[in-house]
């Protein structure tokens, strides 16, 4: 007993002694020229395992063990220091190497590289720098910051589509979306919850790296044709666990409204339309004898009806219903919460994160819960495993009905003499509206949509030498999603049929396995060889089902087991898969020339059986100049390297699984199943092929004071897939062929700029200019394969012009004789007969030019950073105006621009006369298009880091408190919503830059507190 006690009295000595040698430092790293406080700073106590990042000001906090003296400090782009232990309190300063963006890691297919070793073009995006943006969707927190990396919403929606295009569109219907690699997974396209990566929290990204040339994205073949996007999440370092909190509120609203008629106006204006369509008819409805029957008669009777309980001869009502289809309380709230840290064996990242976005759009939400956790385990020196998962739960409101006539939107066409309520209190609807009333359709229907989706992979690497790894990874994404919709006896979907239910759901599974050799060595101190080769294996399916109902007995019961009638439903499987094997090899000799060599072999069962494989090669080489003798040294040029590159990429997604095969479905015929032929076999459709040229020039002088990049590019997409239609006789309507090919021409242009560096204050600043122009080279057996014009919209697909081009009748004015809408004929003379009307290239939905240009300044604690972002050169064809700027022609309310239409002989204006009925100028053609060039205030934020002193009075490591806006101003001289716009619902390849009654971009406010410790 007392030798167990002398025992523990001794431990407990030797315990406290230890105790007591630790020794707590801590203190601030900053630039030595600048006195920029440094992030991410790695700050070891030499010869342990110990150690610490600093935080976002700066400052670091460290428990150094018994004997350790020295501390080892390295920060990329700095130059690595040891500092000795002579106290406490111990800040550091350190230099710039002036190759700071050069030394940049950037994440390559199946690897890493510096960035001065890259010989393709590669765009990288920090997570720091999307942090905290208050938008739902990653993609639209790309805008304005890549070079050639054009990313558009489809509308202001929350939860709906954004269209990513890296240098131009690239197919005529299968996907021009960029591949979306996720720590090293490819991701789904396949997505129904907005995009590929809207499920993904902002704050976990530590990377995004933007494949934009073929030799850098070749290395995934088939599937980047489009360019490939590698996101990289955080992940843990070495050292005390750091916390980070981070909390934000903020108010939303529309970029954007629109004038329409006031009551007095609407009445005016409509009875001089039903006026002028009397006189034209040879009646005078202000004869009272003539008044019976007459226009005028007819649109005050649909006044009486329109007006409800309330007089439209006194303006009793005047609904602004464009103000009803927005909510004005609309909020964004949001908190993370995420921890790291670990030892030099193990380290981890972990976060969960909430979002809650009300859109601008009544009935228009989103919830989305979201988490992670990155693990890194060191086995032993060779070997590590690790893993990767991220789980999220997005709730989406979404707007009820929600096609093309029936969004919240559409209550603009309503006309202002309506009330919103009858005098017992319910909402007016058919027939007291003109149309449905989509505020129905929001009280007393429903439209969520509910997704799980997980995003995971598990990883095993091995190192049987320094030189030699193999690492093996097994990745899957799951997505599952529930559609459940509710209309009331009263709404759209639900009158006439008591009541509508739908149930909706999506389920996929996609998992992927690579598996790869990485070889990497120094000879001779001048030849560096890195080297890959390896496989993977792809396999995606997916399954959809469908049943819905009407006749419900009570407006409570809105599922579909309460319906009275199940009046149908569907389902459908699919699946696809890819096999894959992939080599790479960079060579670069006395660090000054380069030269990589990529291939990829790829199987898919997509394609028909005679075309089932493809090999997509690639290469590219450098010459850093400034490491010449006759520039080594030179004071004003830091960098200099000359780049070149060639590469074939494919093209497999987005025309479906089954394209190339004959299919047969299942049919009722007279009361028993039997089965139909419902697609036409192509067993010769094979890949889309893109051949891309990119040669490039990278530069920095005055130290790296002033750097960038300039490319110019050329892509040459063949073999374009579109489904063309095939005889009656066959049985089948259409059939997947390839026919076709396309180009895309650039230039791009990346400068950087450190403008004042001082002690205190700092102002740095970039700009990135992209020029593109795409051209449809061949369409086989057809010089115009489809003029587009249906009405409303005019996109079209003809030889030698961009996609999607705007091709049909030119607008030519007013008569100013008459006030007859005129068009111009083929031979450049002008008609008031539509019918007569040539047909010309009137518009193009692609932009020339894109653009961003932003500006960060720093003093002392304080910063500000500023990202204007601008699109010019294309057009966009407002495809409502046949109805809201439509010179009355029948009842919808009309844009304030009617006000300026003809109304008597001389009158010199673009607007007609006002006809009911009359269809003057409606019709589609280039009157409804306009220029839609804008610049935007994209992001702009302004923080406080709380100085050091207060910080470690409130035992932390670090405080921010910031404010943030998005899309605050927007200049432009398009007089719609916004010039933001993509089509909405119709949304293709071919069918874009459409307006029709579409929701303007979010306009955000936020404020928020971040605090670390």
């Amino acid at each position: 007993m007392k030798k167990s006690s002398l025992l523990l009295l001794v431990v407990m000595l030797l315990s406290g002694s230890m105790v007591c040698a630790q020794t707590a430092i801590s203190g601030k790293v900053t630039d030595s020229k600048s006195g920029t406080a440094l992030s991410n700073v790695s700050i070891v106590a030499k010869g342990t395992s110990v150690g610490t990042s600093t935080s976002s000001d700066g400052s670091y906090k460290l428990t150094v063990p018994s004997g350790v003296s020295i501390l080892d400090v390295t920060s990329v782009g700095y130059d690595a220091k040891q500092v000795n232990i002579s106290g406490a309190i111990i800040n550091i300063t350190l230099d710039a190497n002036g190759n700071k963006s050069l030394e940049e890691i950037v994440v390559v297919g199946y690897g890493t590289k510096i960035r001065k070793d890259l010989t393709g073009n590669i765009a990288k995006v920090k997570g720091a720098d999307v942090q905290n943006m208050p938008v739902t969707n990653l993609n639209q927190a790309l805008q304005g910051r890549a070079a050639g990396v054009f990313v558009e919403a489809n509308s202001g929606k929350v939860g709906d589509g954004v269209k990513v295009l890296i240098r131009g569109s690239g197919s005529l219907s299968a996907s021009s979306s960029p591949l979306y690699v996720v720590d090293g997974v490819p991701i789904s396209n396949n997505s129904y919850s907005g995009g590929p990566i809207s499920d993904i929290n902002f704050n976990d990204i530590e990377s995004f790296d933007i494949l934009k040339d073929a030799s850098a994205a070749a290395i995934y073949g088939s599937r980047a044709a489009n360019g490939v996007v590698l996101i990289t999440t955080k992940r843990g370092k070495a050292g005390k666990t750091n916390f980070q909190v981070n909390s934000q509120y903020g108010f939303n609203k529309p970029t954007n409204h629109r004038e329409f008629l006031n009551a007095t106006q609407y009445v005016a204006l409509l009875r001089e339309a039903a006026i002028n369509s009397d006189l034209i008819d040879g009646i005078d409805p202000t004869d009272p004898a003539q008044y019976p029957d007459s226009w005028l008669e007819f649109a005050e009777g649909r006044l009486d009806r329109y007006a409800g309980w309330s007089d439209w001869r006194i303006n009793e009502t005047n609904t602004n219903w464009e103000k009803l289809a927005y909510n004005d309380n609309a909020m964004t709230s949001a908190m993370d919460i995420s921890a790291s840290g670990g030892t030099e064996k193990t380290k981890f990242y972990i976060s969960l994160s909430y979002l809650n976005q009300d859109g601008i759009l009544i009935g228009n939400r989103m919830k989305r819960l979201s988490s992670r956790i990155n693990l890194d385990q060191s086995v032993s020196d060779k070997f590590k495993i690790g893993f990767n998962l991220a789980l999220s739960q997005t709730n989406t409101g979404r707007v009820q009905v929600d096609n093309e006539f029936a969004t919240p939107m559409q209550m603009t066409a309503l006309s202002p003499v309506t009330p919103l309520r009858d005098l017992d209190g319910n909402l007016y609807n058919t027939p007291t509206t003109t149309y449905s009333n989509p505020y129905v359709d929001f009280a007393e229907g429903k439209y969520n949509a509910l997704i799980y989706r997980n995003i995971g992979n598990v990883y095993g690497q091995y190192s049987f030498s320094p030189s030699l790894l193999f690492r093996t990874e097994f990745g899957v994404d799951i997505q599952n999603q529930n559609d459940d919709q509710f209309y009331g006896a009263n709404t759209t979907y639900g009158l006439g049929t008591n009541g509508y239910g739908e149930s909706d759901w999506f389920r996929s599974l996609t998992y992927n396995t690579n598996n790869y050799f990485n070889f990497k060595k120094k000879f001779a101190d001048k030849h560096d060889v890195d080297a890959i080769v390896g496989m993977s294996y792809q396999n995606y399916n997916s399954e959809y089902a469908n049943v819905y109902g009407e006749q419900f007995p009570a407006q409570q019961l809105q599922k579909l087991a309460s319906a009275g009638l199940i009046k149908g439903g569907t389902s459908v499987e699919t699946n696809s898969s890819f096999l894959s094997y992939f080599a790479r090899a960079n060579y670069k000799f006395d660090n000054k020339y380069l030269v990589t060599l990529s291939g990829r072999a790829d199987g898919s069962s997509v394609f028909g059986a005679n075309n089932r494989y493809g090999f997509f090669p690639a290469a590219s080489v450098g010459w850093i100049v400034s490491e010449e003798s006759f520039l080594k040294g030179k004071s004003f040029v830091s960098f200099l390297k000359l780049r070149g590159s060639w590469g074939l990429t494919g093209n497999a997604d987005g025309f479906g699984d089954f394209a190339s095969r004959g299919l047969w479905g299942g049919a009722p015929y007279n009361g028993v199943g039997g089965l139909v032929a419902t697609q036409l076999a192509n067993p010769d459709l094979r890949w889309e092929k893109s051949n891309q040229v990119d040669i490039g020039l990278d530069f920095g002088f005055f130290n790296n004071r002033i750097s960038g990049e300039i490319d110019w590019y050329s892509r040459k997409t063949n073999d374009l897939i579109y489904e063309v239609p095939v005889p009656g006789n066959t049985g089948y309507s259409v059939k997947t062929v390839n026919l076709g090919a396309m180009a895309n021409k650039g230039l791009e242009i990346v400068l950087n700029t450190d403008n004042v560096v001082t002690k205190d204050f700092k102002w740095s600043s970039n700009i990135n200019l992209a020029f593109n122009k795409n051209k449809i080279t061949r369409l086989d057996g057809t010089q115009t394969l489809l003029a587009g014009n249906d009405g409303r919209y005019l996109n079209s697909l003809i030889v030698g012009e961009p996609i999607g081009v705007f091709y049909g009748p030119k607008y030519a004015g007013v008569d100013a004789a008459n006030g007859d809408a005129l068009y111009f004929k083929q031979d450049g003379t002008t008609t008031n007969d539509y019918n007569e009307a040539g047909n010309f290239i009137v518009g193009n939905p692609n932009p020339k030019l894109i653009g961003g240009f932003g500006n960060t300044f720093s003093y002392k604690g304080i910063e500000l950073s500023v990202l204007f972002q601008g699109v010019f050169g294309n057009q966009v064809m407002n495809g409502a105006g046949g109805f809201m700027s439509a010179s009355f022609d029948w009842f919808d309310n009309q844009t304030s621009d009617q006000l300026n239409r003809w109304q008597n002989p001389g009158d010199i204006t673009n607007v007609p006369q006002l006809r009911l009925s009359g269809g003057n100028g409606i019709s589609a053609s280039s009157r409804y298009i306009e220029d839609a060039d804008y610049i935007r205030l994209k992001n702009i934020t302004l923080a406080y880091n709380f100085p050091l002193a207060v910080i470690k009075r409130l035992h932390l490591t670090s405080a921010k408190f910031y404010v943030t806006g998005v899309n605050l101003l927007t200049f432009t001289k398009y007089t719609g919503w916004d010039p933001e716009v993509n089509s909405d619902y119709r949304a293709t390849n071919r069918n874009q830059g459409g307006d029709f009654y579409s929701a303007p971009q979010i306009k955000n406010v936020s404020v928020g507190l971040n605090l670390g410790f």
